[in-house]
């Protein structure tokens, strides 16, 4: 099983592949889950939507993007992990 967690752009500086990661999930409060980074995404959320956003004013803002990190669970959780919940995940970058 596995948990995609969606990280700013500028967190991504010093992950890599293989680093720890500790993930919790809100539904179950006290339940630690041990992963791994699996994956960092190949391309930022908005870059892959069927209908990118368009900024018709000319004014060019700079929005912090989000990316896809997907952490492989190592550890077996004693409740089911169900789809879509909300999870807070913390990777160990040496930092």
């Amino acid at each position: 099983s596995w948990v995609e967690a969606n990280f700013k752009e500028t967190d991504l500086a010093r992950m890599r592949i293989g680093q720890a990661a500790d993930v919790s999930i809100d539904a179950y409060p006290g339940l630690g889950l041990k992963g791994r980074v699996a994956s960092i995404g190949a391309g930022t959320g908005s870059e892959f939507s069927v209908l990118p956003a368009q900024n018709a004013t000319g004014n060019w803002v700079k929005v912090t993007q989000r990316i896809p990190v997907r952490i492989a669970i190592e550890s077996k959780s004693s409740r089911p992990l169900i789809a879509g919940l909300s999870t807070h995940v913390r990777i160990d970058t040496g930092k």
